[in-house]
């Protein structure tokens, strides 16, 4: 059995287009996410990032290639990890408890058992104040937390994420990276993370995967050396930035390459 947690393998996936053509968005894309790290992918817009994330999720279907987790395939098996969007699509009739109780309703928990177990996690999501407080009474950041605790709750050891912070304004996304890193170390969780965002990705990961512009293929595989903690971009050394520039270039790279 492979020692990643996560494997994607070859794969390629093409949506109809007008007449017989159809749209190719991932072309033979190959990654890997290991036990308790954190990975991100960076591209042009319409790289095929969030079409990558729909096939390991099990939304959809690759054309060709293999996904595995643990060494055996989950294509097209929904529920095997947990999926977080760019929206947080909290329901607008449900408290934040009830919310972050749905995927252990799923799970076929009971309700009584779901509540106590999420009260126990409200304070360590920053929601203790906040479990009987409807979404729309909440900021984007605690909505965001609220998000990030359903996804934790629906107990997979990996947890995919797109775009988690683009919505917010700058500094609530800086206080939410912080968050997530505290998050990501105590909960010891594999993580893959699309942005579009270099600072956040240098910020938070282990690795990161270039992407070309469509059809997506993977260009890079960046290390990034920088010792944790990271506490922000802004107090990070020189490193950083040539670290940023590296990427910035390959980002260039990827707009032309085809």
């Amino acid at each position: 059995m492979s020692s990643s947690k996560l494997e994607v393998l070859g794969v390629s996936k093409s949506f109809p287009g007008t007449g017989h053509s159809c749209l190719i968005a991932l072309r033979e894309v190959s990654l890997t996410v290991q036990e308790g790290e954190f990975v991100s992918m960076i591209g042009p817009s319409g790289s095929g990032k969030s079409s990558l994330l729909d096939l390991i999720s099990g939304l959809s279907n690759p054309d060709s290639g293999e996904i595995r987790l643990d060494g055996q395939s989950i294509i097209g098996q929904r529920g095997i990890v947990s999926y977080m969007p760019q929206k947080d699509v909290l329901f607008p009739w449900r408290t934040i408890l009830e919310n972050v109780i749905i995927p252990l309703e799923i799970q076929g928990i009971q309700r009584k058992d779901a509540i106590k177990e999420a009260k126990n996690l409200l304070p360590v999501f920053g929601l203790d104040q906040f479990g009987d407080h409807y979404p729309h009474m909440l900021s984007g950041g605690m909505r965001q937390r609220a998000a990030f605790l359903r996804t934790h709750l629906s107990k997979s050891k990996v947890m995919l994420l797109d775009e988690p912070f683009g919505k917010l304004d700058a500094l609530t996304r800086m206080q939410m990276q912080q968050w997530l890193i505290e998050m990501w170390q105590t909960m010891k969780t594999s993580v893959l993370m699309v942005t579009h965002d270099v600072d956040e990705a240098i910020l938070l990961s282990d690795r990161i995967y270039v992407l070309s512009a469509r059809p997506g293929e993977i260009l890079s595989e960046v290390q990034v050396d920088i010792p944790r903690p990271r506490r922000s971009t802004k107090t990070i050394d020189g490193s950083f930035l040539a670290l940023k520039s590296e990427l910035l270039n390959l980002l260039q790279e990827s707009i032309v390459y085809s």
